[in-house]
């Protein structure tokens, strides 16, 4: 029942405060309750000010931007019930009262002028600063969240985190930018109520006298008690709003901070005593201008060369204890070498280290010092964004999540040049101009634009290199324009394409079963690891994604493995069932509008493909004679090169039982030909046949 009361206590405050605008506080409880709230006021903002000093970083007060909120409406309830009760009354509460006296001190101008120097201090120092560092950091914030997740994805394919570690990150990464998206809306409200106070200061002075004229009053008592109780008003709402834009700058001025604001202030100012020294020193030495007060100087001059002593001797205990301790450790590491040495183990100790030299990237790039503003995020760059963004969409198509590209500056290559890299060895470069844009005629091009011919460095199409005041003229002629980074994204996404059977990893198949596991335990349970290793599925599934099948239906693949037990001896075999029961995928990821245009492979051919495969212990193979190999290769080739120019992506059709031999022996001679089999393509496609491959011309 009590937590029940105390969870709803905040829900009735908020009630409470908009309430109070319309209430009458200062005639309640004889001007008690008015009282209250006002100290409840200027306890909550100090309160908020210490709870932002104390915080590591600003995700710990994750809910000021709603606090920001109440407390400024909460502030504006109590300014609008206590101008009521000037104007009305001329008298708002002893708190306001004292207040005012306590500022004044008996002269309403000096008063009045101490009053308005706190409020713009408040509103042109403290709020607008905090304003401008809330929309900085807002920004920035929202620019580092993809390298902010790239980095996370590749500590997790690297398998430094968890997916729960990575999943908090991610998380945090997203509640960082929600946060300071957040303050840079809340930090307009406390702006708005510092204004509010200068236009309610303004209404309570003019008004109050107008009224106090108007019933009869002396001009002076008129503007003595309504310039008190109109200071009185305005110190009661901007102490605590003061207090409130200096806990607002506290939170968003924290951004490299690595303990509470009274950590970091005693440890980065106390790092270095000589500036201690040399200040006491200055100080004191101003003492010989006559007429500055000596006995102040002498004393701060005196206690920051005090201290600078003091944190000397601690620098030097502390070094000194640093250095026993660092020698301490080499003896005992070299005790325990001692030990180690008889054994050998030192020596592969001392090569630990020069192992770690030989870890490679999975993917990298390499680029000339012409092309590195297009990556540098700082410098404009927008390919970490785009790599981002083609990362998700080759997890959507491909169902595999490629790691992280490993980014370098290389100075030994051409400046205009990128190399990319699958696990450290150069697989492909390019070379572009960072200032122009790549023109590829499509045939639509009737009056060629001047340019520098080149190739395309993804599809070995010839194009041309545009400068950018031709872009337009390109344009109209029919060109199609593409720019560097989007030159670079293209490549980089075939190259991943091509190799992305080498690239999948043991972990990353780890992986994806624990995703399913999640959803399907059972049907993980009972083939992974009791039937099939992992090492086995990696198999299958490079053996997929090398003809470009995508792997993103988990289930129906490990079903298919279970259902074919019987198999699993002879991999290829199995892998065509796999294909078999992947046959949607496959449709789909082949056929246009539900039609399929194909070169069908005659069945002599398939027959003498039959007959050339041999059983083994370890399953069947293909074994041809080279002049039967050469002549489907010679058949294969003049086929192909009479349709590629009018199809996309050239299709072998052939019968189930032939397909994996006939691929093999393909692969090698037209490596972009893909061959799918009858079983693959679902029934109510249109299949239609361009071309067949015969024995004979």
């Amino acid at each position: 029942m009590l937590r029940r009361m105390i969870n709803n206590v905040f829900a009735v405050f908020v009630v409470i405060i908009v309430l109070a605008i319309i209430l009458p506080l200062n005639e309640l409880w004889g001007g008690f309750l008015i009282d209250f709230l006002l100290m409840l006021n200027i306890a909550l903002s100090l309160i908020i000010l210490l709870i932002t000093m104390y915080i590591k970083e600003a995700l710990e007060f994750s809910i000021f931007p709603t606090i920001l909120l109440i407390t400024t409406v909460f502030r504006l309830a109590l300014n609008v019930s206590t101008t009521r009760g000037i104007l009305q009354h001329g008298y708002a509460g002893k708190v306001i009262a004292t207040f005012g006296e306590f500022v004044m001190g008996g002269d309403p101008i000096v008063g009045f002028i101490i009053f308005i120097i706190i409020v713009l201090v408040n509103f042109l120092v403290i709020t607008k600063g905090s304003e401008r560092v809330s929309e900085v950091a807002a920004r920035f914030t929202l620019d580092a969240m993809p390298g902010k997740q790239m980095a996370i994805d590749a500590d997790l394919a690297a398998g430094a985190i968890t997916d729960e570690e990575a999943k908090l990150r991610r998380s945090n990464v997203q509640r960082e930018a929600d946060f300071f998206g957040a303050m840079d809306g809340a930090t307009k409200f406390v702006k708005g109520d510092a204004i509010m106070s200068i236009i309610t200061t303004i209404f309570n002075l003019v008004g109050g006298m107008v009224l106090g004229s108007m019933d009869g009053q002396d001009f002076m008592s008129v503007l003595e008690n309504y310039s008190l109780q109109t200071v009185g008003d305005g110190l009661a709402s901007q102490i605590p709003a003061l207090l409130i834009s200096i806990a607002t700058g506290m939170v968003v001025t924290r951004t490299a901070s690595l303990g509470s604001f009274n950590e970091e202030l005693k440890s980065q100012f106390t790092q270095n005593p000589v500036t201690f020294a040399i200040s006491g020193g200055v100080v004191l030495a101003l003492m010989l201008i006559p007429g500055f007060p000596w006995p102040a100087m002498l004393i701060i001059g005196g206690a920051l060369i005090f201290g600078s002593v003091i944190l000397t001797r601690q620098r030097r205990e502390f070094v000194a204890a640093q250095a026993l301790a660092s020698e301490q450790a080499q003896m005992d590491d070299l005790a325990e070498r001692q030990q180690m040495s008889s054994s050998g183990e030192d020596y592969y100790r001392d090569i630990d280290n020069v192992f770690k030299l030989l870890n490679v990237d999975t993917i990298e790039m390499e680029f000339g010092y012409s092309l590195l503003h297009l990556v540098d995020e700082k410098s404009g760059g927008n390919f970490i964004e785009r790599l981002v963004l083609f990362r998700k969409d080759f997890a959507m198509s491909m169902g595999m999540v490629f790691p992280s590209v490993r980014m370098r500056n290389n100075p030994e290559i051409n400046p205009n040049q990128y190399v990319i890299k699958i696990k450290g060895e150069e697989v492909a470069r390019g070379e572009i101009l960072a200032d122009h844009y790549l023109g590829l005629d499509n045939g639509d091009v009737t009056n060629p634009v001047e340019g520098i011919d080149t190739i395309e460095p993804a599809f070995g199409i010839p194009a041309r290199w545009i400068s950018e005041d031709k872009k337009v003229m390109a344009d109209v002629a029919g060109y199609t324009l593409i720019d560097p980074v989007s030159v670079m994204i293209t490549h980089l996404s075939e190259i991943i394409r091509q190799h992305a059977h080498e690239i999948i990893s043991r972990q990353d198949v780890k992986t994806m079963v624990e995703n399913i596991k999640t959803t399907n335990p059972t049907l993980v349970e009972d083939l992974i690891p009791g039937v099939i290793s992992l090492g086995y599925l990696q198999r299958v599934l490079a053996m997929l994604l090398k003809e470009s099948v995508p792997i993103r239906d988990m289930e129906t693949i490990i079903e298919a493995l279970s259902e074919n037990v019987q198999s699993l001896k002879d991999i290829d075999i199995t892998v065509e069932y796999v294909r078999q029961a992947l046959k949607r995928t496959i449709t789909r990821r082949f056929a246009e509008a539900n039609s399929l245009r194909v070169i069908t492979l005659d069945p002599r051919i398939e027959d003498m493909i039959i007959s050339n495969v041999k059983k083994g212990d370890r399953g069947s193979i293909f074994v041809p004679d080279p002049d039967t190999a050469q002549t489907i290769i010679a058949r294969s080739n003049e086929e192909v090169a009479k349709v590629k120019d009018v199809l996309p992506s050239v299709i072998v059709l052939t019968s189930p039982i032939v397909r994996a031999y006939y691929k093999k022996l393909i692969d090698q001679y037209i490596p972009s030909l893909y061959v799918l089999s009858y079983s693959e393509i679902e029934n109510d496609t249109q299949i239609q046949a361009v071309g067949n491959i015969t024995m004979t011309q």
